[in-house]
């Protein structure tokens, strides 16, 4: 496993309030929609997505920056392998764009969520974090990196292009009931030196 120096560890259930923020932020406010139609009734979406959050720090595919006060940065990703997942008609059509993106970027390590508290952005922690994902990447024997980002976000893809990462396609974002102002999806994927 990739040797984690701080400020810079694995994220724990205890954090599940703060990657929750993170994964909205990272989600463009996708995830917040979606917490909300899984709710029950009565039920505070958030608490969902905490609850999500939690399980992903329990399978440890979660890194975050934490100065000693909690996460203010954060990390999800995981290895697209050679096969496409398939996109059937039961397939959610919010994530659909999403999915034949990720389709076209096999063989890479994804960067799913790349998310900081904005008070603390400008501060290099993408950059490590994405120096992270290489790093990972390399142990998992993959030679490229991918990640997708929401057109509207210019200051996320000038960071992702300063570390190297190259747009390959876009794709139109199916907004249906969720009120957004992204248009479109960005995959852009990052060849590793080896």
């Amino acid at each position: 496993m990739t040797q984690l120096n701080p400020p810079v560890r694995l994220a724990k259930e205890s954090d599940a309030a703060e990657l929750a923020d993170l994964v909205n932020y990272a989600g463009e406010g996708l995830p917040l929609h979606v917490w909300t139609g899984l709710a029950t009734k009565g039920q505070d979406p958030w608490e969902v997505g905490r609850a999500r959050q939690a399980r992903q720090a329990q399978k440890g595919r979660v890194f975050v920056v934490d100065h000693g006060r909690g996460a203010v940065a954060g990390m999800t990703g995981y290895k697209i392998g050679p096969t496409p997942v398939s996109i059937d008609k039961g397939f959610p059509r919010l994530f659909r764009p999403l999915q034949e993106l990720e389709n076209q970027a096999l063989d890479t390590w994804y960067v799913n969520v790349l998310a900081c508290y904005p008070e603390h952005r400008g501060q290099g922690l993408g950059g490590l974090l994405l120096d992270l994902a290489e790093e990972v990447a390399q142990e998992e024997g993959l030679s490229k990196t991918s990640l997708i980002v929401a057109s509207n976000n210019k200051g996320a893809q000038r960071l992702y292009e300063r570390k190297g990462y190259r747009e390959i396609t876009v794709t139109r974002c199916l907004k249906e009931d969720w009120e957004t102002d992204t248009e479109n999806w960005v995959l852009m994927t990052k060849q590793l030196r080896l």
